[in-house]
Formats: C-alpha cells, sequence, structure tokens
C-alpha cells in the first residue's frame, strides 16, 4: 500500500483519545459533531417548508422519495462508520500504516458506492416510487427529485467518508465546518432555485446536491491537513483486508440504517391507505425528530472514535466512563426534545404550513411518538460501545428486531384494530421498548466478553 506516512510519531503517541479526561473529550469531540447534524437537520427541515409552501402535495411527493435518500445515506454512513471504526482502533493500537491504508480505501470504497446509486437512480427509481401511488403528478414530482439527489449523490458519499476519516483521529472542528457551511449553501439556494427559478420540487434537489458539493470539497481540502494520517489519492490501491476490516462494522451499520427504507415504505403503505395527509404528516415527523436525534447520533459518533480508541489501547475505564457520561448526555437531550413535542405540536407542524386536517392527524402523532426518545437515549448510546469494538452486527439485529420484527407489524394490526391512524403512533415506543431491552442485554454481553478482560490484557504486558 504506497500511502505517504506521517512523520511526526511524537505528536501521534500523544493522541488525545488516550490521555485527556473524557467528559472534556466527548465535549471536545461529539460537541462539534452534534452542532454540525443539528445545522444538517435544520436545512433538511428548512427544504420541507419550501417545498411545503409550494403545495400540500409537493411536501407529499419529497416525503415518498425519503426512503430512497435513507437508503444512499444508509450506505455513506454505514461504510464511513466501518473506517472509522477500524481507523481508531488501529490508531489505538499504534498501527499507523493500517489506519491510512484505511482511510484511502474508505475514499475508495464512497466512488464504488456512488456509481451503485447512479444506476439505481436511473433504471428503478419510477418503477419502486410507482409502488407507492397512482397519481402521475405526484409521482412524477417524486421521481424528479430522487433522481437528481440519488445520480449527483457523489458530493454527499465524499463529504461524509472524509468526515468521518477525520472523526476518527479527534478532529471534530472541521467536519462542523463543512457539514455546516454545506447546509448554509442549501438553505440560501432552496428559495432561489424552488421559486426565484421557478424550478418546483427539482430546484429543491439541486440546492441539496449542491450543498453537499461544497461540502465535500472542504472535508476533502481538510482530510489532506490532517496531522495523524496523511492519504495520497493518486496512490490508493484497494486492500481486500482493510476492505474486510472496514465491512465487519460497515455492512452491519448499512443494513441498520437501510432498515429505516424498508420501515419508511411500509408504513408509508399502512398511512396512505387512511389518507395521503398522514404520509404528510409522518414526513414532517421524520423531519422535526432529526432535530432531538441527530444531536445524540452526533454524541455517538463522537463517543466511537473514544471508544475504539480506548479499546485498541486496552483501557477499561475510559471506555466504561465514555458509555456512562454518552448515555447521560443522551437522556438530557432526548428528555428535552421529548417535553417540546409534548407542549408545542401545533407551533412545530404550524412551520410546515399546516391545515386544520394535518394537524388533526399530526399533534396526537407528534405527542405520541415522542414517547419513544426515552429509551431511544440509551439505546443509542450505548450502540456506540457494538461499533466501537467491531461488534456493529448487534446493531443491526437491534435495528431490524424494533423496525421491521415489532414497529411495523405492531403499526400494522393496531391501526386496523383501532380502524385508526393513532394505531400507527402508538407502535413507536411499544417497538423502542424491543430496541431498549436488547441493547442493555448485547452491552452486557460485549462488556462481559470483550471489555472487563481488556483489565488482564493490560496487566500481561
Amino acid at each position: 500500500m504506497n500511502i505517504h506516512h506521517v512523520e511526526n510519531q511524537e505528536t501521534r503517541e500523544k493522541n488525545i483519545m488516550g490521555y485527556e479526561p473524557i467528559g472534556r473529550l466527548i465535549m471536545k469531540i461529539s460537541l462539534p459533531i452534534m452542532i454540525s447534524m443539528v445545522v444538517q437537520a435544520l436545512y433538511n427541515v428548512v427544504d420541507s417548508i419550501f417545498v411545503s409552501w409550494i403545495s400540500e402535495e409537493a411536501l407529499t411527493a419529497v416525503t415518498l422519495a425519503f426512503p430512497l435518500q435513507n437508503l444512499m445515506i444508509a450506505f455513506a454512513i454505514g461504510t464511513a462508520v466501518g473506517v472509522n471504526s477500524l481507523l481508531s482502533r488501529r490508531l489505538g493500537e499504534e498501527r499507523y500504516k493500517d489506519a491510512e491504508a484505511a482511510a484511502g480505501n474508505g475514499i475508495l470504497l464512497a466512488l464504488f458506492t456512488w456509481i451503485l446509486f447512479v444506476i439505481f437512480g436511473i433504471f428503478f427509481t419510477r418503477p419502486f416510487l410507482a409502488m407507492f401511488t397512482n397519481d402521475i403528478a405526484l409521482l412524477n414530482d417524486s421521481v424528479v427529485y430522487t433522481r437528481i439527489c440519488l445520480i449527483l449523490s457523489f458530493g454527499i458519499f465524499f463529504e461524509i467518508t472524509s468526515e468521518r476519516i477525520m472523526q476518527a483521529t479527534g478532529d471534530s472542528f472541521h467536519p462542523m465546518i463543512t457539514q455546516g457551511i454545506g447546509a448554509i449553501a442549501n438553505i440560501i439556494l432552496d428559495p432561489i432555485f424552488i421559486f426565484t427559478l421557478n424550478m418546483g420540487v427539482a430546484g429543491a434537489a439541486i440546492a441539496t446536491v449542491i450543498g453537499q458539493v461544497i461540502a465535500m470539497m472542504l472535508a476533502i481540502y481538510y482530510v489532506r491537513k490532517n496531522k495523524y494520517i496523511k492519504v495520497s489519492i493518486r496512490k490508493i490501491r484497494p486492500d481486500w483486508q482493510i476492505i474486510k476490516g472496514i465491512y465487519a462494522v460497515g455492512v452491519p451499520t448499512i443494513i441498520t440504517n437501510s432498515i429505516g427504507t424498508v420501515m419508511v415504505s411500509a408504513l408509508n403503505g399502512i398511512l396512505i391507505a387512511f389518507s395521503t395527509t398522514a404520509v404528510s404528516v409522518f414526513g414532517v415527523y421524520f423531519k422535526l425528530q432529526s432535530f432531538i436525534f441527530m444531536p445524540v447520533f452526533g454524541l455517538s459518533s463522537g463517543l466511537i472514535p473514544i471508544e475504539g480508541f480506548n479499546y485498541g489501547a486496552k483501557n477499561r475505564h475510559r471506555i466504561t466512563e465514555a458509555v456512562r457520561k454518552g448515555v447521560i448526555i443522551a437522556l438530557i437531550i432526548m428528555t428535552a426534545g421529548f417535553l417540546v413535542f409534548q407542549f408545542f405540536p401545533e407551533f412545530l407542524l404550524g412551520m410546515f404550513n399546516a391545515n386544520e386536517e394535518m394537524l388533526r392527524y399530526g399533534i396526537p402523532a407528534l405527542r405520541i411518538i415522542s414517547i419513544c426518545f426515552i429509551p431511544a437515549a440509551i439505546a443509542i448510546a450505548l450502540g456506540s460501545t457494538f461499533q466501537a469494538v467491531g461488534k456493529g452486527i448487534f446493531t443491526m439485529i437491534i435495528s431490524i428486531s424494533r423496525q421491521l420484527a415489532a414497529l411495523v407489524p405492531i403499526a400494522f394490526f393496531l391501526s386496523r384494530a383501532m380502524d385508526s391512524v393513532l394505531g400507527a403512533w402508538i407502535a413507536f415506543p411499544l417497538a423502542e421498548i424491543v430496541g431498549l431491552t436488547l441493547s442493555i442485554i448485547f452491552y452486557i454481553t460485549v462488556y462481559k466478553k470483550m471489555i472487563r478482560p481488556l483489565d488482564k490484557e493490560n496487566s500481561d504486558r
């Protein structure tokens, strides 16, 4: 593998992951990620708000596109999480050439994955979306929006991979800058393309991909300036052992996030039997809940390299302290979000130009579904440990159990039994209890078999 090696060995040995106080380290690494994800959530919400000003049908068109967008992001994040996990563990083990190889192969995998979605966007977008509506105008709008987002998605693949490479080395400030600037560009361009140039939903998609490309260019620039690893793009060669190591965590993470596509598609099918407005409400909920979940996912993203590095360094105490403080922070964030959804649902829906029917569906939806925020906080924080130690398959099992084995069947059964969409909303907190139970069981297993034995391994050195 012809990848340049960092010369400053002393700087590497003093990586902040191994010595800085955990509380301060979590804030230093996670807080910028959390801020950038809140900004990301903001521009997703603003995007939908602008689209809702066109019409409720336009908002529904974008909502129908969400499963395929989610699938694309699942592949981008899953691969990048695999890179993050492997890279941080190799740095903790002081295997620097392997760390740099992980970064280089991650960039190569981002390219190949983008090509797959170009093919999917061209040939399979319309057949997929046609499964959910017979309305030709609605279908055409959704196809246009989705194809632009998929075919021109190279920005998001390289952006996310580059950001996770930086985060694995302890740099979460520059990913915050890249995501923030990309999001701001999208927010500025949305009204220009949608209204000034009168491009409708196509304008929203174009503004989105331009924001992603801007973020990508910044992210690549910052990776090239990283002081812990140096990657020469021209000399990257595929290393199948490294790729296998990336996908050991990456594939379960991809599957985990892809399950959201199946879940959203299934729920759209359940809800549209009652009303297209119910589908719009579900789409609005997903945009709004991202303000709450994104910071917690950002926290989890910051915990992964901290725990991964210290797992490689065989430091049990720092891993468990990171988990404990991560759970506390996640609970604080989710509790605040729960209270907002309980007391201000009408205001939240009003941002999307909600009419009387949308309010009738939406107010109980936000109040009922937000109950799941509390158990989800603990499950997400614990999930970072599985990915950090290379057991991403546990996260996959939890997600399949929660979203497919529990959420979809319960939503279908209750909505039919009650002859009301309320049954679908009630399914969310019930399914989250299943997810939390499995998360606790798997964490205990990982702790006993992989984390607690680190003390003995350290003493045997």
